[in-house]
């Protein structure tokens, strides 16, 4: 999986655009690029864009972990996560959120971007 990193310093705010296949290795390697990235700054948005994604590879006992390795490679509970992706992909990515959030993560799915950005700021607008 590849991927592009955008942060809004002034609105405390992250989007990631990623495209090609989307695997474990691929996205636990994006969360630490997003975890650079973002060290020393006060990011409480994130919005990952997987739109672009053309496969989805993971197995279930891989997805139930990952919220677990999220919290031991340093992701802040407190920040927003914000998911777009495809409706093939939504079965995959709406079993990571459950796990996410029943691991107490702030982490929601989306068909769009515009329904992703509302829930992320509320009333307030990128």
């Amino acid at each position: 999986m590849h991927w592009e990193i955008r942060l809004d310093l002034e609105k405390q705010y992250a989007e990631v655009t990623t495209h090609g296949i989307a695997d474990g290795d691929g996205s636990m390697a994006m969360v630490k690029a997003l975890l650079n990235a973002i060290e020393g700054k006060s990011i409480k948005y994130t919005l990952i864009d997987h739109r672009a994604i053309q496969q989805v590879i993971g197995d279930t006992l891989g997805v139930y972990n990952r919220p677990k390795k999220f919290t031991e490679m340093g992701v802040d509970h407190s920040v927003k996560i914000a998911e777009v992706v495809n409706p093939e992909h939504r079965e995959f990515f709406n079993f990571l959120k459950l796990v996410c959030i029943n691991r107490g993560f702030r982490f929601s799915i989306f068909n769009d971007t515009e329904s992703a950005l509302k829930w992320l700021f509320g009333s307030e607008r990128p």
